[in-house]
């Protein structure tokens, strides 16, 4: 194997496929060795954009130029092509969610120790500069104390026409959404427990597969958090709002339209009173300018292309690799515990 030139070759070039492989030819050191898919449009699609097709998947196995594989096909076909490209030697970079449960993640674990060949997710979320914002105002501790965030993604459309609608395949939003918006979470929450879990889901335009979810996640330090995803939204609520000791930060959209608003000096005295129709307050009057400071976020930036370098780092043994399987595994295990929640309407231990 050449320590500057990798191959890759993608199996399933639907929407993520695709998007993977205009990804992969703007990265230095990666190659497209081709595609394999079932459709014919989709191969006859690869043949116009100058994309080598393999006739089959054993093939593609066969062709020993490919260093690892990206598994991009509907979500129930992960476990056993990613277990076949393993055995067949090749690294494997798996699309989310991973596969549909703790049990069939747990084979493809098994069989990427066998083997001895690395295995991955593409948890690309985790390069949304929305989150990499919010988890340094979080990890910097610049809303001091932080008690409560909130996590959302909304639309208005239902779910997409096409398998995520479909159970057998792995559909749904907690599946589709929840698995980036829950790693997002953990992962800013690193090295604290998650004690307890509270979901619940709505069928508004689907009765197979839920189209949103709420869940209400209580960490051992006492940081409530809430995640909901949402298809039946025509009013969107902001994507991240994150509540501290001195301030308060929003993220208004994927635009990154938002800012930090902050105590200034001492506490107010001489409170004016808001009016309302049928009576009025002190407590919900609004600050005045006087005694608040409103920052710009700290916007951090970041290079999806950094997933596949880190890829290709790790299979050469120069980096430890980013998305870890036990991360994954504990992502897995807390969507398994949302669809129990909501089904016994209770609230779940899970650390």
């Amino acid at each position: 194997m050449s320590q500057q030139e990798m191959k890759i070759a993608i199996v399933g070039l639907g929407g993520m496929g695709d998007w993977h492989r205009q990804l992969i030819e703007s990265i230095d050191g990666l190659t497209l060795a081709g595609i394999y898919d079932i459709k014919e449009e989709r191969q006859e699609y690869a043949r116009e954009k100058k994309v080598h097709v393999y006739n089959s998947f054993e093939e593609l196995l066969a062709d020993e130029s490919v260093d690892f594989c990206l598994i991009a096909t509907p979500n129930d076909l992960h476990k056993p092509l990613a277990i076949a490209a393993m055995k067949a030697g090749k690294h494997v970079v798996s699309e989310k969610p991973v596969t549909l449960s703790s049990a069939d993640l747990q084979e493809m674990i098994d069989a990427s120790k066998e083997t001895g060949k690395l295995f991955t997710v593409h948890q690309n979320r985790r390069w949304d500069e929305d989150f990499l914002t919010m988890k340094k105002i979080y990890k910097e501790n610049l809303l001091g104390d932080v008690f409560r965030i909130e996590s959302r993604v909304h639309g208005s459309r239902g779910i997409p026409g096409d398998w995520r609608q479909e159970k057998e395949h792995g559909g749904g939003m907690v599946l589709d959404w929840g698995v980036h918006l829950l790693d997002q979470i953990l992962l800013m929450m690193e090295g604290i427990k998650l004690k307890k879990v509270y979901s619940t889901v709505t069928h508004i335009t689907n009765q197979l597969v839920d189209d949103g979810f709420t869940t209400s996640l209580l960490f051992e330090n006492g940081t409530e958090v809430i995640v909901e995803v949402g298809t039946s939204n025509f009013v969107n609520l902001p994507r991240w709002y994150m509540l501290g000791a001195n301030g308060t930060a929003i993220i208004e959209d994927w635009n990154l339209k938002g800012e930090i608003v902050s105590a200034k000096g001492q506490n107010e005295k001489d409170v004016v009173p808001v009016i309302t129709a049928a009576g009025l307050t002190k407590t919900m009057a609004p600050r005045r300018d006087d005694t608040i400071a409103k920052t710009e976020l700290p916007i951090v930036k970041s290079d999806i292309r950094d997933f596949y370098r880190n890829v290709m780092k790790a299979i050469r043994g120069e980096e430890e690799i980013i998305v870890k399987l036990p991360e994954v595994a504990r992502v897995m295990r807390l969507m398994e515990t949302v669809f129990e929640s909501a089904e016994k309407k209770q609230v779940i231990d899970f650390e």
